[in-house]
Protein backbone atom coordinates (compact mmCIF):
# COMPACT_ATOMS: atom_id res chain seq x y z
CA UNK A 1 0.00 0.00 0.00
CA UNK A 2 1.14 3.36 -0.48
CA UNK A 3 2.52 5.15 2.48
CA UNK A 4 4.12 8.55 1.37
CA UNK A 5 2.57 11.05 3.51
CA UNK A 6 1.44 8.03 6.44
CA UNK A 7 3.06 8.34 10.20
CA UNK A 8 3.03 4.62 11.67
CA UNK A 9 0.78 4.39 14.72
CA UNK A 10 -1.79 2.12 16.05
CA UNK A 11 -5.13 1.18 14.29
CA UNK A 12 -8.25 2.16 16.12
CA UNK A 13 -12.58 1.21 15.52
CA UNK A 14 -14.49 4.06 14.24
CA UNK A 15 -16.19 6.20 16.53
CA UNK A 16 -19.94 6.43 16.55
CA UNK A 17 -21.21 9.53 15.40
CA UNK A 18 -21.94 12.52 17.78
CA UNK A 19 -22.93 15.33 15.24
CA UNK A 20 -26.80 16.79 15.16
CA UNK A 21 -27.20 15.06 11.92
CA UNK A 22 -28.52 11.93 10.21
CA UNK A 23 -25.96 9.33 8.70
CA UNK A 24 -26.67 7.23 5.98
CA UNK A 25 -24.88 5.08 3.25
CA UNK A 26 -24.24 6.03 -0.49
CA UNK A 27 -22.56 4.00 -3.19
CA UNK A 28 -21.78 5.64 -6.73
CA UNK A 29 -20.79 3.48 -9.90
CA UNK A 30 -17.30 3.70 -10.83
CA UNK A 31 -15.46 2.15 -14.23
CA UNK A 32 -14.43 -1.23 -11.72
CA UNK A 33 -17.50 -1.11 -9.58
CA UNK A 34 -19.14 0.16 -6.86
CA UNK A 35 -17.83 2.87 -4.18
CA UNK A 36 -19.80 3.12 -1.20
CA UNK A 37 -19.53 6.28 1.12
CA UNK A 38 -21.02 7.43 4.04
CA UNK A 39 -23.61 10.68 3.76
CA UNK A 40 -23.72 13.23 6.90
CA UNK A 41 -26.51 15.65 6.37
CA UNK A 42 -27.82 18.45 9.21
CA UNK A 43 -31.56 16.90 10.57
CA UNK A 44 -32.81 20.54 9.64
CA UNK A 45 -31.79 22.21 6.72
CA UNK A 46 -33.17 22.01 3.53
CA UNK A 47 -30.72 20.93 0.55
CA UNK A 48 -27.68 22.34 2.70
CA UNK A 49 -24.90 22.42 0.68
CA UNK A 50 -22.62 19.14 0.07
CA UNK A 51 -19.21 18.59 0.46
CA UNK A 52 -17.43 15.38 -0.91
CA UNK A 53 -14.52 14.56 1.76
CA UNK A 54 -11.60 12.87 -1.16
CA UNK A 55 -9.25 11.21 1.12
CA UNK A 56 -5.22 11.42 1.15
CA UNK A 57 -3.11 9.05 -0.11
CA UNK A 58 -2.41 5.13 1.17
CA UNK A 59 -5.17 2.90 2.80
CA UNK A 60 -6.99 5.94 3.87
CA UNK A 61 -10.70 5.06 4.79
CA UNK A 62 -13.64 7.16 4.95
CA UNK A 63 -13.10 8.64 8.14
CA UNK A 64 -9.16 9.61 7.84
CA UNK A 65 -8.23 6.22 9.17
CA UNK A 66 -5.61 3.72 7.64
CA UNK A 67 -3.57 0.71 9.19
CA UNK A 68 -0.36 1.89 8.62
CA UNK A 69 -0.53 5.15 11.15
CA UNK A 70 -3.62 8.20 11.37
CA UNK A 71 -6.13 7.11 13.57
CA UNK A 72 -7.24 10.49 14.24
CA UNK A 73 -10.54 9.97 12.27
CA UNK A 74 -9.98 13.37 11.10
CA UNK A 75 -13.21 13.20 8.24
CA UNK A 76 -15.81 11.81 10.50
CA UNK A 77 -14.52 15.16 12.66
CA UNK A 78 -14.77 17.20 10.24
CA UNK A 79 -17.57 15.69 8.75
CA UNK A 80 -19.49 15.96 12.30
CA UNK A 81 -18.07 19.84 12.84
CA UNK A 82 -19.73 20.66 9.65
CA UNK A 83 -22.93 19.39 9.79
CA UNK A 84 -23.08 20.98 13.10
CA UNK A 85 -22.97 24.37 11.14
CA UNK A 86 -25.43 22.97 8.29
CA UNK A 87 -23.40 21.60 5.85
CA UNK A 88 -24.14 17.75 4.71
CA UNK A 89 -20.78 16.17 3.76
CA UNK A 90 -19.98 12.65 1.91
CA UNK A 91 -16.89 10.59 3.12
CA UNK A 92 -15.78 7.73 0.38
CA UNK A 93 -14.10 4.93 0.63
CA UNK A 94 -11.31 4.69 -2.29
CA UNK A 95 -11.99 2.07 -4.81
CA UNK A 96 -10.24 -1.34 -4.38
CA UNK A 97 -10.30 -0.31 -0.45
CA UNK A 98 -12.45 -1.17 2.55
CA UNK A 99 -16.25 -1.18 1.73
CA UNK A 100 -15.18 0.05 -2.13
CA UNK A 101 -13.02 -3.09 -1.91
CA UNK A 102 -14.87 -4.44 -5.12
CA UNK A 103 -14.37 -1.79 -7.30
CA UNK A 104 -11.07 -2.73 -8.27
CA UNK A 105 -9.25 -6.04 -8.32
CA UNK A 106 -6.00 -4.72 -6.97
CA UNK A 107 -5.65 -1.31 -5.49
CA UNK A 108 -2.59 -0.39 -6.18
CA UNK A 109 -3.08 -0.60 -10.24
CA UNK A 110 -4.50 2.97 -10.00
CA UNK A 111 -3.76 6.50 -11.61
CA UNK A 112 -4.95 9.91 -10.54
CA UNK A 113 -7.25 10.09 -13.81
CA UNK A 114 -8.77 6.55 -12.27
CA UNK A 115 -9.07 8.05 -8.36
CA UNK A 116 -10.38 11.62 -10.74
CA UNK A 117 -13.20 9.53 -12.57
CA UNK A 118 -14.27 8.07 -9.54
CA UNK A 119 -14.44 11.63 -7.58
CA UNK A 120 -16.67 12.57 -11.26
CA UNK A 121 -18.57 9.83 -10.77
CA UNK A 122 -19.42 10.59 -6.59
CA UNK A 123 -20.81 14.12 -7.89
CA UNK A 124 -23.21 13.35 -10.75
CA UNK A 125 -24.42 10.70 -8.27
CA UNK A 126 -25.08 12.35 -5.62
CA UNK A 127 -27.03 14.99 -7.26
CA UNK A 128 -30.16 13.21 -7.63
CA UNK A 129 -29.94 12.11 -3.99
CA UNK A 130 -29.17 15.12 -2.27
CA UNK A 131 -31.12 17.57 -4.79
CA UNK A 132 -27.38 19.57 -4.87
CA UNK A 133 -27.27 21.83 -7.86
CA UNK A 134 -23.86 20.73 -7.64
CA UNK A 135 -20.99 19.40 -5.64
CA UNK A 136 -18.24 20.83 -3.63
CA UNK A 137 -15.14 18.77 -3.72
CA UNK A 138 -13.00 18.78 -0.42
CA UNK A 139 -9.80 17.46 -0.91
CA UNK A 140 -7.34 16.38 1.80
CA UNK A 141 -3.30 16.25 0.97
CA UNK A 142 -3.09 13.72 -2.14
CA UNK A 143 -6.78 13.74 -2.17
CA UNK A 144 -6.43 17.36 -3.02
CA UNK A 145 -4.45 16.58 -6.32
CA UNK A 146 -7.30 14.47 -6.79
CA UNK A 147 -10.24 16.99 -6.41
CA UNK A 148 -8.33 19.63 -8.82
CA UNK A 149 -8.06 16.59 -11.56
CA UNK A 150 -11.49 15.67 -11.41
CA UNK A 151 -12.55 19.25 -11.82
CA UNK A 152 -10.07 20.14 -14.32
CA UNK A 153 -11.49 17.73 -16.36
CA UNK A 154 -15.20 18.18 -15.72
CA UNK A 155 -16.58 20.57 -14.18
CA UNK A 156 -20.19 20.79 -14.63
CA UNK A 157 -20.84 18.91 -11.51
CA UNK A 158 -18.55 20.82 -9.36
CA UNK A 159 -19.40 24.08 -7.00
CA UNK A 160 -15.90 24.85 -6.09
CA UNK A 161 -12.60 23.29 -4.72
CA UNK A 162 -11.22 23.25 -0.64
CA UNK A 163 -8.02 22.10 -0.68
CA UNK A 164 -6.55 21.42 2.74
CA UNK A 165 -3.15 20.38 3.75
CA UNK A 166 -2.57 20.18 -0.09
CA UNK A 167 0.78 19.45 -1.69
CA UNK A 168 1.41 22.93 -4.29
CA UNK A 169 4.69 20.84 -6.03
CA UNK A 170 5.00 17.98 -7.78
CA UNK A 171 5.18 15.13 -5.77
CA UNK A 172 9.38 14.42 -6.14
CA UNK A 173 9.67 17.53 -4.64
CA UNK A 174 7.47 16.87 -1.40
CA UNK A 175 9.05 13.51 -0.77
CA UNK A 176 12.43 14.92 -0.86
CA UNK A 177 11.58 17.92 1.98
CA UNK A 178 9.31 14.91 4.12
CA UNK A 179 12.47 12.50 4.30
CA UNK A 180 14.90 15.33 5.33
CA UNK A 181 12.53 16.79 7.62
CA UNK A 182 12.78 13.89 10.07
CA UNK A 183 16.34 13.53 11.05
CA UNK A 184 16.05 9.66 11.26
CA UNK A 185 16.24 9.46 7.64
CA UNK A 186 19.59 10.96 7.51
CA UNK A 187 21.35 7.43 7.08
CA UNK A 188 18.92 6.81 4.41
CA UNK A 189 18.89 10.26 2.16
CA UNK A 190 21.44 8.91 -0.18
CA UNK A 191 19.28 6.12 -1.21
CA UNK A 192 16.21 8.37 -1.47
CA UNK A 193 17.17 10.87 -3.38
CA UNK A 194 18.79 8.37 -5.94
CA UNK A 195 15.04 6.05 -6.15
CA UNK A 196 12.92 9.45 -6.73
CA UNK A 197 15.52 11.01 -9.20
CA UNK A 198 14.57 7.74 -11.10
CA UNK A 199 10.86 7.68 -10.44
CA UNK A 200 10.69 10.76 -11.92
CA UNK A 201 12.70 9.59 -14.96
CA UNK A 202 9.93 7.33 -15.13
CA UNK A 203 12.39 4.51 -14.68
CA UNK A 204 11.43 1.61 -12.27
CA UNK A 205 14.08 0.68 -9.31
CA UNK A 206 15.34 -2.01 -7.92
CA UNK A 207 14.99 -1.73 -4.46
CA UNK A 208 15.62 -5.33 -2.86
CA UNK A 209 19.01 -4.38 -1.20
CA UNK A 210 18.13 -1.23 0.14
CA UNK A 211 16.67 -0.44 4.00
CA UNK A 212 13.80 -1.86 5.02
CA UNK A 213 11.96 1.32 5.56
CA UNK A 214 13.19 2.10 1.73
CA UNK A 215 11.58 -0.97 0.38
CA UNK A 216 7.94 -0.52 1.50
CA UNK A 217 8.05 3.32 0.58
CA UNK A 218 9.31 2.27 -2.59
CA UNK A 219 7.52 -0.45 -3.08
CA UNK A 220 7.66 -2.66 -6.69
CA UNK A 221 4.08 -2.45 -6.53
CA UNK A 222 3.54 1.12 -5.89
CA UNK A 223 6.02 2.58 -7.96
CA UNK A 224 3.88 2.55 -11.58
CA UNK A 225 1.33 4.80 -9.22
CA UNK A 226 4.21 6.95 -7.92
CA UNK A 227 5.50 7.48 -11.15
CA UNK A 228 2.23 8.62 -12.49
CA UNK A 229 1.70 10.85 -9.12
CA UNK A 230 5.11 12.59 -9.36
CA UNK A 231 3.62 13.30 -13.11
CA UNK A 232 1.49 16.15 -11.82
CA UNK A 233 2.22 19.50 -10.68
CA UNK A 234 -0.79 20.93 -8.77
CA UNK A 235 -0.86 24.87 -9.46
CA UNK A 236 -1.19 23.45 -13.18
CA UNK A 237 -4.15 21.87 -12.72
CA UNK A 238 -5.80 24.79 -11.06
CA UNK A 239 -4.75 27.22 -13.89
CA UNK A 240 -7.61 24.29 -15.78
CA UNK A 241 -10.40 24.81 -13.56
CA UNK A 242 -11.93 28.51 -13.51
CA UNK A 243 -14.22 27.78 -10.23
CA UNK A 244 -13.70 29.08 -7.05
CA UNK A 245 -11.12 27.57 -5.04
CA UNK A 246 -9.81 27.70 -1.16
CA UNK A 247 -6.62 26.24 -0.06
CA UNK A 248 -6.71 26.00 3.86
CA UNK A 249 -3.52 25.45 5.52
CA UNK A 250 -2.13 24.75 9.26
CA UNK A 251 0.78 26.57 10.38
CA UNK A 252 2.27 23.21 12.56
CA UNK A 253 1.61 21.12 9.55
CA UNK A 254 4.62 18.23 9.21
CA UNK A 255 4.44 17.19 6.25
CA UNK A 256 3.07 20.00 3.61
CA UNK A 257 4.57 23.66 3.81
CA UNK A 258 3.03 26.84 4.12
CA UNK A 259 5.49 27.35 0.94
CA UNK A 260 2.65 24.61 -0.57
CA UNK A 261 -0.34 26.36 0.08
CA UNK A 262 1.46 29.77 -0.81
CA UNK A 263 2.15 28.36 -4.90
CA UNK A 264 -0.88 26.99 -5.07
CA UNK A 265 -2.58 30.28 -4.15
CA UNK A 266 -1.16 32.28 -6.60
CA UNK A 267 -1.33 29.56 -9.25
CA UNK A 268 -4.14 32.19 -10.54
CA UNK A 269 -6.16 34.82 -10.03
CA UNK A 270 -9.15 34.19 -7.61
CA UNK A 271 -7.50 30.97 -5.13
CA UNK A 272 -8.16 32.15 -1.54
CA UNK A 273 -5.99 30.75 1.20
CA UNK A 274 -6.81 30.70 4.87
CA UNK A 275 -4.01 29.81 7.11
CA UNK A 276 -4.86 28.18 10.24
CA UNK A 277 -2.80 28.81 12.89
CA UNK A 278 -1.57 25.89 15.35
CA UNK A 279 -3.41 23.19 12.74
CA UNK A 280 -1.27 20.05 11.57
CA UNK A 281 -1.92 17.45 8.96
CA UNK A 282 -4.26 15.80 10.04
CA UNK A 283 -6.75 18.99 11.04
CA UNK A 284 -6.06 19.05 14.73
CA UNK A 285 -4.52 21.89 16.77
CA UNK A 286 -1.30 20.56 17.65
CA UNK A 287 2.16 22.22 19.11
CA UNK A 288 5.49 22.35 16.37
CA UNK A 289 7.63 20.14 18.00
CA UNK A 290 7.67 16.41 16.30
CA UNK A 291 6.84 14.42 19.37
CA UNK A 292 3.08 16.22 20.54
CA UNK A 293 2.29 16.84 17.04
CA UNK A 294 2.68 13.53 15.85
CA UNK A 295 0.51 12.70 19.21
CA UNK A 296 -2.62 14.16 18.18
CA UNK A 297 -2.23 11.49 14.71
CA UNK A 298 -3.72 8.64 17.29
CA UNK A 299 -6.23 10.92 19.08
CA UNK A 300 -9.61 10.20 17.00
CA UNK A 301 -11.46 12.44 20.43
CA UNK A 302 -9.32 15.74 19.51
CA UNK A 303 -11.72 17.79 17.17
CA UNK A 304 -10.14 19.10 13.96
CA UNK A 305 -8.94 22.46 14.15
CA UNK A 306 -12.49 25.64 14.44
CA UNK A 307 -10.16 27.68 12.11
CA UNK A 308 -10.20 25.12 9.10
CA UNK A 309 -13.93 24.20 9.91
CA UNK A 310 -15.25 27.97 10.22
CA UNK A 311 -13.17 28.65 6.74
CA UNK A 312 -14.35 25.65 5.12
CA UNK A 313 -18.31 26.41 6.24
CA UNK A 314 -18.11 30.22 5.30
CA UNK A 315 -16.46 29.53 1.32
CA UNK A 316 -19.35 26.70 0.70
CA UNK A 317 -22.31 28.40 2.52
CA UNK A 318 -20.98 31.70 0.55
CA UNK A 319 -20.77 29.91 -3.04
CA UNK A 320 -17.07 30.53 -2.94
Amino acid sequence: MRAWLLIAALLTAPLAVQAKGLEKSVAATGAGGTLHGAMLTPSDVARPPVVLIVPGSGPTDKDGNNPLGATAASYRRLAEAMVDQGVASVRIDKRGMFDSAGAAADPNKVTIADYARDVQAWAQALKPVTGARCIWLLGHSEGALVAAAAAAERSDDVCGLVLVAAPGRPLGQVLRDQLKANPANAALMADALAVIEKLERRQPVDVSRLDPALQRLFSPVVQPFLMDLIAYDPPELLKKYKGPVLVVQGTTDLQITMADAERLAAARPGVKLVKVKGMNHVLKEAPADRAGNLATYRDPLKPVAHGAVDAIVDFVKGGG
